[in-house]
């Protein structure tokens, strides 16, 4: 296999460079728009690839684990071209679909601002390995620091990895999601031993040593000190063990800060894929809200929420799965203004249904532009027209972008 010269014409979109040959695009990890490279070619990869030149868009990266750790994948970029690079992310994606629109500067996220995490501990001889996985592999990085963790997290990672010692199986591996809330973290473990009952007792001391808020093991709360809350502007929601939460509270505002502008002054609102209600709660200041999320801890949460006076509108919920029952169009007609904020894979059923609606506005928000982009364009094909489009970079240094699409039926 022969060595070649290739220069990296631009960034793929899980953060490779990307050289274009004779044959095809070539995927260089680490590699900068710019640089060049002499590497062996394999399966449209290269192979320990030396740098010729370097891009001055290059910077230190701020993390130890850079090289090895897969959770980060462009720290070497300097936050200019970074932030560039997410927004084309999004371009690309709608035009893929046959979409030309602007597409608003990307909002950065703040720095050291991930409140929640999902860590993967395993065995490693006698000792415990706790981290995230290896690049392209299985392998796990044991991490003793993380630049984009709220530090309560890091300064817990010691402790964390003695509780998951505990409980950890004989073969395979234990998942720690754990959440940074206004009463502490909040742990929740999954694929724990099964046996894992006899260590309750050690457990719920660690618990206490760690002063953790929450301790749940596979799906079992086994000792809450505190409840977890999470402060949606001043509304306090406890959070489902293990469950789904934005990553970043500044994230979190700026996407809730957008959809409320979107939505303006819309009097009834559908907030579909609404979750603990993030966005419904926000909403319900100033509109009268339906929520809808098909995950039962999720709308528990949300139901809890609403159970104490909070002043708002009108607010009602429903437990339903949205891919497979979505609102049909005479549940659509009474709103004004629809929400919605669906898993990766989109929400092309409820998309469908909403182009043939008479809803005023639609606001869409997305951690996938792929599948944002697909639903865009029923939309835009029902008779919409899309007002805006803003990514929110809400995971610091790795391809993930939220985006955030205002639409009005024309």
């Amino acid at each position: 296999m022969s060595e070649r010269e290739l220069t990296i014409a631009e960034l793929g979109h899980r953060g490779d460079g990307v050289a274009m040959t004779e044959n095809g695009p070539v995927f260089v990890a680490g590699a900068l728009p710019g640089e060049t490279v002499r590497t062996q070619v394999e399966n449209g990869r290269a192979k320990n690839p030396v740098f010729q030149t370097r891009s001055a868009d290059r910077v230190e990266p701020a993390c130890r684990h850079f090289d090895s750790c897969g959770g980060c994948s462009v720290q070497h970029l300097a936050e200019t071209p970074y932030l560039d690079w997410k927004r084309k992310l999004v371009e690309k994606a709608l035009r893929d679909r046959g979409i030309e629109t602007a597409v608003s500067e990307t909002v950065a996220a703040t720095s050291g601002g991930r409140r929640r995490a999902v860590l993967t501990a395993t065995r490693a001889g006698r000792h415990t390995l706790l981290g995230y996985h290896e690049k392209a592999s299985h392998r796990l990085v044991y991490i003793s620091e993380c630049p984009v963790l709220e530090s309560a997290i890091v300064q817990a990672l010691p402790g964390l990895k003695s509780l998951a010692s505990e409980i950890l199986p004989k073969k395979g591996e234990l998942r720690l999601t754990v959440l940074n809330t206004t009463a502490g973290l909040d742990v929740a473990i999954d694929k724990a031993d099964r046996n894992y009952d006899r260590k309750i007792p050690v457990l719920s001391q660690k618990t206490v040593e760690l002063d953790l808020a929450r301790l749940s093991v596979n799906g079992e709360v086994l000792l809450e000190i505190r409840p977890p809350v999470l402060d949606m502007d001043g509304i306090g929601v406890v959070a489902a063990p293990g469950g789904f939460t934005q990553a970043t509270k500044s994230a979190e505002e700026t996407l809730c800060r957008l959809v409320l502008e979107g939505i303006g002054k819309a009097k009834t609102v559908a907030d579909l894929f609404a979750g603990a209600g993030t966005f419904a709660l926000r909403l319900a200041k100033h509109s009268n809200v339906h929520a809808v999320e098909g995950d039962a801890a999720a709308i528990a949460a949300l139901d809890r929420a609403l159970r104490k006076p909070q002043g708002l509108k009108k607010v009602t919920f429903e437990k339903r799965d949205l891919f497979r029952r979505p609102l049909v169009l005479g549940e659509l007609e009474p709103f004004d203004a629809v929400v919605f904020d669906p898993p990766r894979a989109g929400a092309q059923a409820q998309s469908e249904l909403l182009a043939s609606s008479k809803v005023k506005t639609i606001v869409a928000v997305s951690c996938n532009p792929a599948t944002l982009a697909r639903d865009l364009r029923l939309l835009l094909d029902g008779g919409y027209a899309l007002q805006s489009v803003t990514p929110v970079d809400q995971f610091q240094y790795a391809p993930h972008i939220e985006v955030v699409a205002v639409l009005t039926r024309e």
